[in-house]
């Protein structure tokens, strides 16, 4: 019996927002590539999209031999866990998919394999550029061969520090080829995109704002390289060191938790970004230009003050709680922190307005302070923090004993979801660059307070410097406390501020 590999991917840019599948079809004693396929969705989520490219894949497996036996692989923990029968189809947009993937081959034809995003490129690519085309108004065709594409003026949105380091970078080479016209720059076959790097991070996960503070994500940090660095082992569940400071909603310093469905971030303009390398050096020239370098003006910039909230009952016990959780209202003593943050801003005067995510905690916090500044306050849903699913309420202890094996794979890997579905971090970057370019071009020029939580604010702050998502492990988020990064109309972002505790002292 032949046998087939089908790789298959999806991803959404919102969650729900514009969306697309790809998937490959492989000849499993040979490694050819026997087909590929590839649609834009319109407006779908991530889950929904991930389905419709394995139902394309299967199909697609099935007009090459309906009698073939198929093993698919795929970086989605929730349909690899769903259609394996381990875990339940809950979602009503979910279910006809599910039955409908069922039916393509008989049972016992198909078994179904989890595999870490970096080894499911191909399809991952093929979901891009189905969303690429479907922005563009045209339908998915294949892309060109590797290594063709021209980048003739990068471009990004707002903050976003890879694309801002590839302007940078042009704008180098032009001024050392002494009048000679520059090279175009082509992006070597299989590279990841600009937006992958930044958006979507490819290493371990933070946590809940509350379950682990930044010892305990450092720890686990560690934890969760030692396992990436294993040749396929399965990394180690880690434990929280005793001792660590707390950190509610998602642990102010855990491991960074990625996603499940939205792995296809990446965007055409960012195709064929430099390397990392390459992106770090040309920041470090923008950042410290020589002497005699005249910089335009650039008018004021969108800046986000960004205010994590106070302390809620769940705070001191380290507990995940992230969006999809008991939603608890500030203790006392988070009260207090919030009024005196209203203090410390009022006495600056520079806040214009105020944004909150939806959550009671932060909802709370952001009328405390709006009260003392004569503000309303705003809702977005893209500023709430990340679902941790099934693991709401727990410490990260209790979650290490009842789910050790998916703690393992949420610590190993950005692109593994909490048990029970819930978003992963990469899911949660996705949609927090969507919410800052929204924001951006809502108050260009004008300073915003967002009230927030832990995932966000780093989420922010780590897209804006360009950096790994290994600095999510490496930064200390305290409730209550306050960062700024500033966004530029040149497509650049400066950090000016990082968990500043002193209006609390």
């Amino acid at each position: 019996m032949r046998e087939f590999i089908v790789e298959a991917d999806g991803g959404s840019r919102g969650n729900p927002g514009p969306a697309g599948y790809g998937a490959v079809v492989i000849d499993a004693a040979t490694g050819e590539t026997l087909a590929q396929t590839a649609e834009y969705l319109g407006v779908v989520t991530n889950n929904v999209a991930e389905y419709r490219g394995l139902l394309a894949g299967l199909r697609a497996a099935q007009a090459l031999d309906p009698t073939a036996s198929v093993r698919v692989r795929m970086d989605s923990k929730l349909v690899v866990e769903q259609m394996s029968g381990r875990w339940k189809i809950k979602h009503p947009d979910m279910k006809p998919l599910a039955m409908e993937a069922g039916r393509v081959f008989p049972v016992g034809r198909v078994t179904y394999e989890w595999i870490p995003r970096d080894q499911n490129r191909h399809a991952d690519r093929l979901a891009n550029e189905a969303m690429d085309a479907g922005a563009r108004g045209e339908a998915w065709t294949p892309s060109p061969v590797a290594g063709t594409s021209v980048v003739t003026s990068p471009e990004g949105p707002p903050g976003d520090a890879a694309a801002g380091a590839a302007r940078a970078r042009a704008a180098l080479a032009g001024r050392s080829s002494a009048g000679s016209p520059s090279q175009p720059v082509s992006a070597p076959a299989g590279s990841p995109s600009a937006s992958e790097r930044v958006a979507s991070p490819a290493g371990s996960p933070p946590a809940s704002e509350e379950a682990v503070s930044a010892p305990a994500g450092a720890a686990q940090a560690r934890a969760a390289s030692a396992g990436r660095s294993s040749a396929g082992s399965p990394s180690q569940p880690a434990s929280a060191p005793a001792g660590t400071s707390p950190a509610p909603e998602p642990p102010a310093s855990a491991p960074v938790a990625s996603g499940v469905d939205v792995n296809a971030t990446s965007s055409s303009a960012d195709v064929n970004a430099a390397s990392p390398d390459a992106d770090v050096n040309a920041a470090r020239n923008v950042a410290t230009p020589r002497v005699g370098w005249g910089a335009p003006d650039l008018g004021a910039p969108a800046t986000f003050v960004l205010l994590r909230h106070g302390e809620t009952p769940l705070t001191p016990e380290k507990r995940f709680s992230g969006s999809g959780g008991s939603d608890p209202a500030l203790s006392d003593i988070g009260r207090e922190q919030a009024e005196r943050v209203a203090v410390a801003l009022a006495r600056r005067g520079t806040i214009q307005a105020v944004v909150a995510s939806p959550l009671a905690r932060t909802r709370e916090t952001a009328g405390i302070v709006a009260a003392r500044l004569g503000l309303e306050v705003g809702i977005d849903d893209g500023l709430r923090e990340t679902d941790f699913g099934a693991w709401e309420g727990l410490t990260f202890a209790e979650v290490h004993q009842r789910y050790p094996d998916d703690l393992s794979a949420w610590l190993a890997s950005p692109d593994a979801e909490p048990t029970g579905g819930g978003e992963s971090f990469a899911a949660t970057a996705t949609r927090i660059a969507a919410t800052r370019d929204k924001l951006i071009a809502a108050y260009a020029g004008r300073t915003v307070l967002l009230v927030t939580h832990v995932t966000p604010i780093k989420t922010l702050v780590r897209l804006a410097l360009g950096a790994p998502p290994e600095s999510l492990f490496r930064m200390e988020l305290a409730a209550a406390s306050l960062s700024v990064v500033a966004y530029y109309a040149d497509g650049n972002a400066s950090v000016r501020l990082l968990n500043d505790t002193s209006h609390l002292r």
